[in-house]
């Protein structure tokens, strides 16, 4: 335990480091509330230090093992429902994404881009989540069906992403940043390691798949498609 906790604090010391630096060399200024500050810093190690512990106890393991299990009883059908269900309900819960979609709701009421009200502002947030749910999931079982196939990721990354370019084109202005955004926050604490997981053991399970070349690239199927329903979201809910 004490090796994790360590491990942990050296992953966080770059980021004190240059907090440190660029505060009391830079702009010259004490650390407020230093003791606090110390704390915090104490509680996000050991948060950090259960949460990796965690994922190696339980989210990896049973990802694993349930890919495992889908590609023994060799149902593809209930195999593609759980990667959509997987993907969207990692998503629709990540908290990162909810962050964003409720502060782009609130910046969207002041911009009068819709009713200043509080129904408006969860109808638009939650609307914007589910896009974004809905997306990944989608993402993850075409992601898991390339594995099944042995299809070249960089065709499907290449034309998603030209698909990105071609929507950025038609897409309200106001929802172009939202959308780049969304991209990113959907691959955070929740949806990652569970995805990966079901990647890499989807790989494993199946005959003359390599783990490490077909195992890996879901990840970039959920921050790809997002972008392209958000932008289709903002044309629907904004024009």
């Amino acid at each position: 335990m004490a090796k994790m906790f360590v491990s942990s604090f050296k992953d966080l010391l770059p980021i004190i480091l240059v907090i440190a630096f660029f505060q009391i060399l830079v702009l010259k200024q004490p650390i407020p509330n230093l003791a606090e500050l110390i704390i915090g810093i104490l509680f996000v190690v050991a948060g950090l230090s259960f949460f990796i512990k965690g994922l190696e106890m339980g989210l990896f393991p049973i990802g694993e093992s349930m890919a495992y299990d889908f590609a023994r009883k060799g149902s593809v059908f209930w195999l593609m429902v759980f990667a959509f269900c997987l993907g969207f309900g990692t998503t629709v819960a990540e908290p990162a994404l909810i962050a964003v979609a409720d502060e782009a709701a609130t910046v969207a009421a002041e911009g009068q881009m819709i009713a200043d009200s509080d129904a408006a502002r969860e109808n638009y947030a939650l609307g914007l989540r589910l896009t974004v749910a809905v997306s990944v999931g989608l993402a993850i079982l075409v992601g898991v069906l390339r594995i099944i196939r042995g299809w070249p990721i960089q065709y499907l990354i290449i034309g998603g992403y030209i698909g990105v370019v071609i929507m950025t084109v038609f897409a309200p202005a106001q929802i172009i940043g939202i959308a780049y955004d969304s991209g990113g926050v959907t691959t955070s604490t929740i949806t990652v390691p569970l995805v990966t997981a079901l990647g890499v053991g989807l790989a494993s399970s199946i005959k003359g798949r390599n783990p490490v070349t077909d195992g890996f690239g879901l990840i970039a199927f959920a921050s790809l498609t997002p972008m392209i329903f958000v932008m289709l979201y903002g044309m629907v809910v904004l024009s």
